[in-house]
C-alpha cells in the first residue's frame, strides 16, 4: 500500500512539473505554478521559510520522501531505470541491482563545491549540479520542442476544419550551449539510471545529500526483522538506492529514498516501514554479529574447499596462437569518421552565414543580430542584475514560457544558462508579465501589467551610421511609431531646414527598455537603434 501511494503521487507531481515546462500559454501556471514553488532549492534561493521548513520536518519524519515523490529529476531517474531494464539481460531484469558502499567523500565534495559556487555567485556550476535545473533544461530543449510540433499539426488541421482552439507556435534554438548541455545531461542521467538506478541522486546530488543527511535521524524508517528474513537478498538486488546491506540487515538511511520497492519483494514479510526503538536496535546489532559469524565460517568453509580443487587441476594450459589484428576494419571506421566530421563542420560553418530571406519576392531580408551591448538586460521584476545572479537556477522555465521570444539562455560562462533578453525575434510587450508569474526562485519578481508599464530595464541608443535615414537617404521613423512609451522623437535631421529627412531622439527618462524601437527597426543585420540594459531597474 506505501508503494502504491507513492507511485500514484509521484507520477501526479512529475506529470504536472513536466505540463509546467512544456506548456507555452501560461494556462497551467494559474493552477499548479505551486509545484515549482515547493521545489528545494527554489524555495531556498526564494528565501521560502514555510516550503523549508515543511521539507525538513517531512525528511524528519518521513525520511527521503521528497526525492521519491516531488523531485521531478527523481521521479525521471526511475522511469529511466525500468526503461533500462528492458536492455538487460533476462536473468537481471527482476533484481537489476545491487548493494554497494555509499562514496561519502564524493557526495560531500560535490555539496561543498555546490555551496561555495552559490555564495560566490557562479550561477553558471550551481545550475549544472542543480536537480531541478537539470530537469527544466531537458523538458525545455528536448521536449517542448516535441510538444510544440505535436500542437502544430493539430494547428493546422484545426484551421482547416475552422477550428481555433490550436494555433501555430515557432520552434527555435534558444541556445545551442544550453541545448548541448541538456542533451549530454539527459544521456548521461539515463546512462547511470539505467546501469545502477539512483547513481545521480545519492553521488552528484547535492540536494539528496543534505536531505540524505536528515534522513539518518528520520522517525519512520523501512527495517529488516532478523527473526524473518531468510537472506534471499531480493530486498538488496531491487534496490535502486543500491543502501540495503542484507547480510547486516542494515540499511543506509542517507540514502534509501522510501520507495517501498524493497517492502514489496519481500516473500518473507520481513521488511516493515516502521520506527525503531531502542530495543530493535539492539536486537539488530546482535542479530548482525550472528549473521557475520556464519558467514565468517562459510568463507572458511569455502576457501578450503577451493583450495582443494586447485590442487586437483591440472596444470596444463591452452596454447594461444599469436594473430595479426585486421586493421582494414579500423582504417575503414576511421576514414567514414573523418568523412564524417569534415561534411558536419562543412553544414554548421554554411549555417553560420547569414540567412537570407524573400519578403514577398519584392526585397532580399536578412535576419537581425544580437548587438553587442555593454550591459546585459534582465526582464522586468527582477530587480537589477545582481538579484537575478543571486537567485536563477537557470531552469529555463521563464525561457520556455515567454511567447514574445525574447527572453533566451545567456552565453556567458560564469552565468552560462541563465535568462538574458535580446530583441531579434520579438519585443518585451507591456502588457505580459508571464515570466514574474512562473519564476520559482525569486530571480523575476511577481509584478503586475501596471507596474511593468513603469520598470526601466534600459534605455534605447541610436546609431547614426546604421540608420536609414543616413544610408539610404530615405525616411523612416519606425522606432518612433512603435515606441509604446513614447520616448521617441522624429527631429529634422538639418536643423536649418525643417523638410529634410527626419531622425530620432530618445528621451532617456522615459525609456523603458522594452525593445520595440530594436525589433521593428528595418536596419539589417544590426539595428540602428538597440538598447542598453540597467545594472540596477528603477520606476520612471
Amino acid at each position: 500500500m506505501l508503494r502504491k501511494i507513492r507511485l500514484t503521487f509521484a507520477i501526479f507531481f512529475f506529470v504536472c512539473i513536466t505540463l509546467l515546462f512544456l506548456d507555452f500559454t501560461g494556462t497551467l501556471h494559474t493552477y499548479l505554478g505551486w509545484m515549482a514553488k515547493i521545489q528545494f532549492l527554489p524555495a531556498v534561493l526564494a528565501l521560502n521559510v514555510i516550503v523549508i521548513i515543511a521539507l525538513i520536518v517531512l525528511t524528519l519524519l518521513m525520511g527521503r520522501i521528497y526525492c521519491s515523490v516531488i523531485c521531478p529529476m527523481g521521479v525521471m531517474q526511475d522511469i529511466m531505470a525500468r526503461i533500462g531494464r528492458l536492455f538487460k539481460p533476462k536473468n537481471k531484469r527482476k533484481l537489476p541491482y545491487s548493494y554497494s558502499p555509499a562514496k561519502s567523500w564524493l557526495r560531500y565534495s560535490v555539496l561543498g563545491i555546490f555551496i561555495i559556487a552559490l555564495i560566490a555567485g557562479i550561477g553558471s556550476l550551481v545550475a549544472l549540479i542543480a536537480p531541478y535545473s537539470s530537469f527544466g533544461r531537458i523538458v525545455a530543449n528536448l521536449f517542448q520542442p516535441l510538444y510544440i510540433w505535436v500542437n502544430n499539426i493539430f494547428a493546422y488541421f484545426s484551421e482547416r476544419a475552422n477550428n481555433y482552439t490550436f494555433y501555430n507556435v515557432d520552434v527555435w534554438m534558444r541556445s545551442l550551449p544550453t541545448f548541448v548541455i541538456a542533451a549530454v545531461t539527459f544521456v548521461i542521467v539515463f546512462i547511470l539510471a539505467a546501469r545502477n538506478g539512483r547513481t545521480y541522486c545519492n553521488t552528484i546530488c547535492p540536494v539528496g545529500t543534505v536531505l540524505g543527511f536528515l534522513a539518518r535521524f528520520s522517525w519512520f524508517k523501512p527495517a529488516i526483522n532478523p527473526d524473518k528474513c531468510i537472506q534471499c537478498g531480493k530486498c538488496s538486488r531491487n534496490c535502486k538506492a543500491a543502501c540495503i546491506d542484507f547480510r547486516n540487515f542494515a540499511f543506509d538511511y542517507s540514502r534509501c529514498v522510501t520507495c517501498g520497492d524493497c517492502i514489496t519483494t519481500c516473500d518473507s514479510d520481513a521488511l516493515h516501514y516502521v520506527h525503531l526503538s531502542g530495543d530493535d536496535k539492539k536486537h539488530i546489532i546482535e542479530a548482525t554479529k550472528n549473521n557475520a559469524e556464519k558467514i565468517a565460517a562459510r568463507k572458511v568453509a569455502a576457501l578450503k574447499k577451493a583450495a582443494e580443487k586447485t590442487n586437483q587441476a591440472t596444470e596444463n594450459k591452452p596454447e594461444v596462437k599469436n594473430e595479426k589484428i585486421d586493421n582494414s576494419l579500423r582504417s575503414i571506421i576511421a576514414t567514414t569518421a573523418v568523412i564524417a566530421g569534415a561534411s558536419i563542420a562543412k553544414a554548421q560553418q554554411k549555417a553560420e552565414k547569414e540567412v537570407v530571406k524573400l519578403d514577398g519576392g519584392y526585397a532580399d531580408i536578412i535576419d537581425k543580430v544580437a548587438p553587442k551591448r555593454a550591459t546585459r538586460i534582465t526582464p522586468p521584476g527582477s530587480k537589477s542584475i545582481d538579484n537575478m545572479y543571486q537567485h536563477c537556477t537557470a531552469c529555463q522555465l521563464c525561457v520556455a514560457e515567454c511567447p514574445n521570444e525574447v527572453l533566451r539562455p545567456s552565453t556567458d560562462l560564469m552565468h552560462l544558462m541563465q535568462p538574458v533578453m535580446s530583441y531579434e525575434r520579438g519585443y518585451c510587450r507591456p502588457e505580459c508579465n508571464r515570466c514574474s508569474q512562473v519564476c520559482p526562485a525569486g530571480a523575476i519578481t511577481p509584478i503586475t501589467v501596471e507596474d511593468k508599464t513603469a520598470v526601466q530595464i534600459g534605455h534605447a541608443v541610436w546609431n547614426k551610421d546604421l540608420c536609414i535615414v543616413n544610408t539610404d537617404d530615405v525616411e523612416c521613423g519606425n522606432c518612433a511609431r512603435h515606441c509604446p512609451s513614447g520616448a521617441i522623437t522624429m527631429v529634422p535631421k538639418n536643423p536649418d531646414d525643417p523638410k529634410s529627412h527626419q531622425i530620432p531622439t530618445v528621451n532617456e527618462e522615459r525609456c523603458i527598455g522594452c525593445g520595440a524601437c530594436e525589433n521593428l527597426c528595418p536596419s539589417r543585420p544590426i539595428s540602428a537603434i538597440y538598447v542598453e540594459g540597467h545594472e540596477i531597474h528603477r520606476t520612471v
